[in-house]
């Protein structure tokens, strides 16, 4: 039997996809022999953007303003990335989990691994689905059509997002972040790409971003949950937790 391909889909406000997908990804070829692939969401900015090898931590320049992709852009990159493989293993992490919905049902998708991640109904849009978060993450919205967060810095961006991880990781991942169009954001879903697929969603208790509650209240949407002991990113500081549920899959 062919082994599937694992599709990764990233999050809101970051850029650099394949980055942030890589512990799990190389975890998961050791472990499985399984190849992966990370989407660049058009939403956020320019993918992949080179680093300065003197300093591999911050970018080359700051990453160009990305205009007007919204979510449905972001979904049928998605479906782009999807087309012409025959067995995929869908994994999305936070906002990731809208675009999957906005990208529908594709015939090559036999499971979702949802991380810290949502399952909008039709109609829901990612900014709807947070606003009732008591603490939420602060956002800046700019005259160019683009939103980023508002407020902070290398210190309590990782105090936030990636408390389990190094500091070294967590500076990595701060000159990761970027802006993203406030459209992506605002568009409302036309699609459940997660419904009658096969799924996994992962409630993350430690995560400081997205509250468990959330959490909860859309993984009870997915076939099944788990509740794992790590911040926002486990992909990132437990790559083991994730590749289990991706096995698990196999199984």
């Amino acid at each position: 039997m062919t082994n599937p391909t694992v599709v990764f889909v990233h999050g809101a406000l970051v850029r650099d996809g394949a980055w942030w997908w890589q512990p799990t990804a190389d975890l998961l070829r050791t472990r499985t022999g399984i190849e992966s692939r990370a989407l660049a969401l058009p939403s956020c900015g320019k993918p992949e953007q080179p680093e300065r090898p003197d300093r591999p931590d911050q970018p080359a320049a700051a990453p160009a303003a990305p205009g007007s992709p919204d979510l449905r852009t972001d979904a049928a990159a998605l479906r782009r990335a999807l087309d012409g493989l025959s067995s995929v293993i869908l994994v999305g992490h936070s906002y990731g989990g809208t675009v999957i919905a906005e990208a529908g049902a594709h015939p090559a998708v036999t499971n979702l691994l949802l991380v810290s991640s949502y399952t909008p109904a039709v109609g829901q849009a990612q900014a709807a689905i947070m606003s009732g978060e008591p603490d939420p993450v602060a956002v800046a919205v700019h005259e160019d059509g683009t939103v980023s967060l508002d407020g902070y810095d290398e210190t309590s961006f990782g105090a936030r997002f990636l408390q389990d991880a190094d500091p070294a990781t967590q500076r990595a991942a701060w000159h990761r972040t970027t802006s993203q169009s406030v459209a992506a954001l605002g568009t409302p879903t036309t699609n459940a790409g997660w419904a009658d697929v096969d799924s996994t969603a992962m409630v993350c208790l430690d995560d400081r971003s997205t509250t468990v509650a959330l959490q909860r209240e859309h993984a009870a949407r997915a076939s099944r949950s788990v509740e794992v002991p790590t911040g926002h990113h486990p992909f990132i500081t437990r790559p083991d937790l994730v590749v289990d549920q991706i096995r698990a899959f196999l199984a």
